[in-house]
């Protein structure tokens, strides 16, 4: 029997499960990821699992890995310094599709050349003005991404200047047409940026998966879970890791699915950086056929229909006034819990904590930790956030000690960005320790950095909270309204009907609030989530029962929720598609767009024929890379045809082939 080994690695834990020919769980188990080293998280994952199970490492015919880092690194601002080369495009196009906001002040060079909608170029390449930029602007880039005016009608022009910067820098380049076959270069350009951003981080997390498989005798080979759920090979991962962003998510809706046999449900998975919402609708979780939005970007990768929100067990807890309005709000960005660095540090965290709370007043940094991250490099630093990282070292330290003025923040804003140090404050985890619903870590620490933010004044006068325990109540409380309206909003848009307003918009609306809480006066409201909720993740148990109160809908928890995304990881199918166009730029000429060039053909059958030949071969190549067998083709044609003198006449067909199988398991 195959003895399947599944790794899920989120912003907090690391998890792992054994499956026993697929159809058993044999034993799972939790290491907190280790950022500074992934590969000590994993390994302590990996090892506690084969313990509990008795199984030997030679036992396991193969291994899988989802992960939530991608995701997570989007959500939050994370990732490495890259470079753009825009190709044929204006300077206004930088502001379309968010592109400006996802390079986050890194260069961009728009470079002259490119193609037009039928493939011809429409001006030559300007070569020496690329090498000019890499001379002065490749040092400390960890990935470059090119794209280019219509790549996808002829992608001369990208992988040429691919091929230049490889010869000048050896760095990682990512090319628009690659990653997706669709026109819109400005939305290709996003997603190739994001590409570039995490191949760094993607690449080591591979990498030490695969050092820890080594390590530990496990000679099985290795898949990786991508955002909609099928799984790849490690090399085409390597190659396109923004195709594992909604990799964990959709792992947990393949895992959800196994776990409970749901066909029609929302699913909600909280983790320590995000919540991720998606519906199971006929046992399967609907396609962004529009592209994954994640942490405000729309990219063109398709993966899960599903909302990802900053919200987790390690959410920031901020403080809004509004007049004498107050409250909490969570997220975006995740911090380590302060009875987590506790741990790690107790002797420096409780000092500080104790000669915050024997000051006369608050502060503003109080409760609040900083440490830097080993294994990153430092490149692309300013002066002040290179002398603020070696004023941190390797210690952890309070704020106060290492922000000298407020101009500092932001320098160690940057330095939080690019994942070079690491910021503790209290969380909804920190609450759970207060409330003694945890106890994994440091509770005294959590209650004593409680004590320090519940005297905050508000804008009242008051302070936040009387105490420690009302705060960790005030956080718990907030995390299920974020979570309550993630799912209300899901439910509004996966609704038949329209409803005229934004989901958003809807979700907080005051009708809809009275409805969940049951008005009763002239008016009678009532409303409620008609369908069930799976949920999913180490905490639901802890804050979902609420969540399903709230929305008074049916709450299951199934057993094993807390794994559910690396029981996703190894029960996945291997499915690779590749998508082509052909258009008609003349009457009884018909264009097929190829990575050689566009190729005419002079009736509709034969290019069709011929491209479909083409995609077929190269998604089959693509799923028996990944390590599928029993192979089946699904081909899909979109043709669009337009009535001119009542005749129709061939305007454009877009043509997608699907490959799938299961993944072939080595048996031992």
């Amino acid at each position: 029997m195959a003895l399947l080994l599944g790794v899920d690695t989120g912003g907090t834990y690391t998890d792992a499960v054994l499956i026993r020919d697929d159809k058993t769980v044999e034993a799972s188990a939790k290491a907190l990821t280790t950022r500074q080293d992934l590969a000590l998280g994993i390994s302590e994952a990996i090892r506690a699992v084969l313990q509990h199970s008795g199984a030997a490492p030679q036992e396991v015919s193969m291994a899988a890995l989802s992960t939530t880092l991608a995701t997570n690194a989007l959500v939050e601002g994370q990732g490495g310094r890259v470079a753009l080369i825009y190709i044929g495009f204006k300077h206004s196009d930088l502001d379309r599709n968010g592109l400006s906001e996802a390079l986050k002040g890194d260069p961009a060079l728009i470079l002259g050349g490119g193609h037009d909608y039928a493939g011809a170029e429409v001006g030559a390449l300007d070569v020496a003005a690329l090498q000019r930029f890499l001379q002065t602007e490749a040092s400390g880039v960890t990935g470059f991404a090119v794209a280019g005016l219509f790549a996808t009608r002829n992608p001369a022009h990208e992988l040429d200047t691919a091929r230049i910067i490889a010869e000048h820098t050896g760095a990682p380049v990512t090319c628009s047409h690659q990653l997706s076959a669709k026109l819109n270069g400005p939305k290709r350009a996003l997603t190739a940026v994001l590409n570039a951003r995490l191949i760094g981080m993607i690449d080591k997390l591979i990498g030490r998966m695969q050092d820890t498989l080594q390590d530990l005798g496990i000679a099985a080979p290795m898949m990786v879970v991508r955002g909609d759920g099928a799984l790849m090979s490690v090399k085409q991962a390597r190659d396109r890791p923004i195709e594992t962003i909604l990799s964990g998510p959709a792992a947990s809706i393949v895992g959800a699915r196994w776990l409970t046999g749901v066909d029609d449900a929302l699913v909600s998975d909280i983790g320590g950086t995000t919540t991720d919402v998606a519906a199971l609708s006929g046992g399967k979780p609907t396609i962004d056929l529009a592209g994954a939005r994640v942490g405000g970007f729309r990219t063109m990768v398709e993966a899960v229909a599903m909302r990802t929100t900053g919200l987790g067990g390690d959410s920031q807890v901020h403080v809004y006034a509004a007049g004498l309005a107050n409250g909490l709000v969570l997220g975006p960005r995740r911090v380590l819990p302060v009875s987590l660095i506790a741990v790690d540090a107790a002797e420096v965290v409780h000092a500080a904590l104790d000669q915050q709370l024997n000051a006369p007043l608050p502060g503003d940094y109080d409760g609040r930790f900083v440490r830097a991250l080993k294994g990153v490099e430092p490149n692309g630093l300013t002066e002040r956030e290179q002398r603020l990282l070696q004023r941190i070292g390797d210690q952890v330290h309070p704020f106060a000690d290492v922000l000298r003025n407020r101009v500092e923040q932001g320098a160690l804003s940057r330095l939080l960005d690019r994942g070079l140090v690491q910021v503790a404050g209290i969380t909804p985890s920190d609450a759970s320790h207060v409330l003694g619903r945890l106890h994994c870590w440091d509770r005294e620490a959590a209650e004593k950095a409680f004590t320090l933010f519940a005297r905050q004044r508000i804008g009242s006068g008051d302070v936040l909270a009387a105490d420690a325990q009302g705060l960790a109540q005030m956080i718990v409380d907030q995390l299920t309204e974020q979570t309550a309206l993630t799912l209300l909003e899901t439910a509004i848009e996966e609704d038949a009907e329209d409803f005229g307003l934004p989901a958003a918009q809807l979700a907080r609306h005051v009708l809809m609030q009275r409805g969940l809480a049951g008005h009763r006066g002239l008016l009678a409201l009532d409303a409620a989530l008609n369908i069930d909720v799976v949920g999913l993740g180490a905490s639901a148990p802890a804050y979902y029962p609420a969540v399903g109160g709230r929305l008074h809908c049916r709450m299951i928890l199934p057993q094993h929720a807390g794994v559910a995304n690396a029981i996703g990881a190894v029960v996945g199918r291997i499915a690779m598609q590749r998508s082509g166009t052909v258009s008609s730029p003349a009457e009884g000429r018909f264009r097929v767009f190829l990575d050689s060039g566009p190729e005419d053909f002079d009736d509709s059958d034969s290019a069709l024929e011929m491209l479909e030949k083409l995609l077929s071969e190269q998604a089959r190549d693509a799923a028996g890379q990944a390590g599928a067998e029993d192979i089946h083709i699904k081909v899909e044609r979109d043709i669009r045809t337009a009535q001119i003198e009542s005749r129709q006449v061939f305007v454009e067909a877009v043509l997608t082939v699907e490959a799938s199988g299961r993944p072939r398991v080595a048996l031992g």
